[in-house]
């Protein structure tokens, strides 16, 4: 079984402060405007930082085609901004039982753990090492927003990567494969691919929310336990 993690709110909890500066900072340094002031119209939670930067800009009335042609120098200076901003030690950050979930998903020889997140790859890269998951997460494998500004994008994306490590002559099958996020967007794409979605209440959302999803756990111990009970009689290829 293919298990996509998402990063804030899923692994990590009040992580995303530097993040969001770093990005800031680099849309306003890349295209000279101020935002200061503007505020994004509903939650940035489960959006790609492509897309946020996208409707920062829009509302600050940068033009469509001026945000595609920079689009680029935004995401290399969001990284390069994150990079000096990251704290070293993210570890109290990380959601409890986290480790040890990923530690015995990985060991069991069952499952394939990969990333969905719409953080720029490099920013996810680092905020997983400051916070002690990364060897958790293989290069290479995974879909960020890096790779697409639209969420929806990403979960094929990551499917392709994980089929071409596998040694597959395919994506990796969509029946095997699971998204586990904290938000209704983790839900919509994982839907939009034809996937089955876990969430998890350790974000901004509550059960109430998340029903749609296939399983809501609000602890790591349930998250585990519904991981196990989606993924029963579905573990070869």
């Amino acid at each position: 079984m293919l298990l996509l993690f998402d990063i804030d709110g899923t692994l990590l909890q009040r992580a995303s402060g530097e993040h969001a500066t770093a990005l800031i900072t680099a849309i306003e340094q890349v295209h000279g405007v101020d935002l200061s002031a503007a505020r994004l119209e509903g939650s940035a939670a489960g959006r790609t930082d492509g897309e946020i930067a996208r409707l920062q800009l829009l509302a600050a009335g940068v033009s469509a085609a001026r945000i595609d042609a920079r689009a680029q120098a935004v995401r290399d200076a969001c990284c390069r901004i994150y990079a000096e901003l990251c704290p070293p030690d993210l570890t109290a950050k990380v959601v409890p039982g986290i480790p040890e979930l990923l530690e015995s998903l990985s060991t069991s020889g069952a499952w394939h753990l990969a990333l969905v997140t719409g953080n720029f790859e490099p920013v996810a890269r680092r905020k997983l090492r400051a916070a002690g998951l990364s060897r958790w997460f293989a290069p290479g494998q995974g879909g960020f927003g890096s790779d697409a500004e639209d969420r929806t994008a990403l979960p094929p994306i990551a499917r392709r990567r994980a089929g071409q490590a596998a040694g597959l002559m395919r994506s990796w099958p969509r029946e095997r494969t699971l998204v586990i996020g904290d938000t209704p967007r983790d839900i919509a794409c994982a839907r939009a691919d034809g996937l089955r979605c876990i969430a998890v209440t350790t974000g901004p959302h509550a059960r109430e929310e998340l029903l749609d999803a296939d399983a809501v756990a609000e602890r790591t111990d349930e998250l585990g336990a519904a991981i196990a009970a989606l993924g029963a009689g579905e573990r070869g290829l």
